[in-house]
């Protein structure tokens, strides 16, 4: 990391910037507009002499971050998005809740770990909209289902002109849902089509027995194309499917298992993608019923075989090569 003169926290929300100057505990609030981001750089221009001796951090907010960090990373300056989680358990007990005192947390977070920090980067247009895509089709997808259960038990009520009439409209919007879900599954297929990269690996992804369009799409978002983490174990761990030991001198000893502050969306579909590979796959449902056999809980088992496909995801990737079912092969 660079040796920053400067540690800049912004406190972010919908409308407005709350700025806060650590090394000269200077607060000031902006809009949370392009005309708010230029006036804060000039702010902060008055305490330093060189831009790039600055380091920005805020916490990662989804949209409202966005414009921020896309601002940022324009213009060629060193800001870092943070796990709003870990600012909080960094800074130890804080009693008043307040935009400023956010901001105050964020900036002296950032100067204590100037030298540990790693400047952050957006992800490319491409993989921005993919991720615009799954996420509004996951909404959908939950909606539709809610419906659904809605129309289950209406449909179980004794029949009166009520409960006909809003059954045929519960019906009627889950058609219209289903629509737009394949309307945004074929726009998913024309971006991978479009991009040739993202394509070449959800290609090789689905050649993975239990790796569907969906898994294949979100391993991508979730990887920055296989870019963001080093190997699946790396992955596993952000996943949670990776076991952590739990103990403490000799009286205390937990099972181990995954951490609670994972994705939980992606172990969730790791999850069904594991229960159809072991149906298809002849050499996983061998290793998982090998595991059971052993006396391992079924859960245990369910997520080694989670682990194994996370391995063989990022195989197939580094070798560019689809994957071989050499199991058939054999004599």
């Amino acid at each position: 990391m660079k040796n920053y003169q400067l540690a800049v926290g912004i406190d972010v929300s919908k409308k407005t910037l709350d700025v806060f100057i650590y090394n000269h505990s200077k607060h000031r609030v902006f809009d949370n507009t392009r005309s708010g981001y230029i006036s804060l750089i000039k702010w902060v221009g008055k305490f330093s002499e060189n831009e790039k001796s600055v380091l920005y951090c805020f916490e990662h907010t989804g949209n409202y971050s966005l414009k921020l960090a896309i601002f940022m990373q324009t213009n060629g300056l060193d800001y870092v998005q943070e796990n709003p989680i870990v600012i909080k358990r960094s800074s130890g007990l804080v009693r008043t809740k307040s935009d400023r005192v956010d901001a105050q947390m964020i900036a002296r977070y950032a100067w204590l770990h100037r030298e540990e920090l790693v400047c952050s980067s957006i992800r490319d247009e491409s993989l921005l909209e993919l991720g615009r895509l799954l996420s509004l089709r996951d909404q959908l997808v939950r909606n539709r289902t809610g419906l659904m259960g809605t129309l289950e038990e209406l449909t179980g009520l004794l029949s009166s002109p009520s409960t006909d009439v809003s059954c045929k409209s519960l019906k009627h919007t889950i058609a219209y849902l289903s629509k737009q879900i394949l309307k945004l599954e074929k726009q998913i297929d024309q971006l991978l089509k479009r991009e040739e990269e993202l394509g070449k690996n959800y290609r090789l992804l689905t050649s993975l027995k239990g790796v569907g369009r969906i898994l294949a799409c979100q391993l991508i978002y979730h990887t920055c194309n296989f870019e963001r983490f080093s190997s699946w174990r790396q992955f596993s761990s952000y996943c949670g499917t990776a076991p952590f030991e739990h103990s403490s001198g000799t009286s205390v000893f937990k099972r181990a298992k995954g951490h609670p502050m994972s994705d939980r969306k992606m172990k969730s579909l790791l999850s069904m993608a594991s229960v159809s590979a072991i149906q298809h796959d002849g050499e996983l449902r061998e290793y998982y019923q090998r595991k059971v056999a052993e006396s391992k809980p079924k859960m245990i088992a369910l997520n080694n075989v989670r682990n194994k496909l996370l391995s063989r995801a990022f195989a197939v990737i580094k070798r560019g090569t689809p994957y071989v079912d050499l199991c058939k092969y054999a004599a």
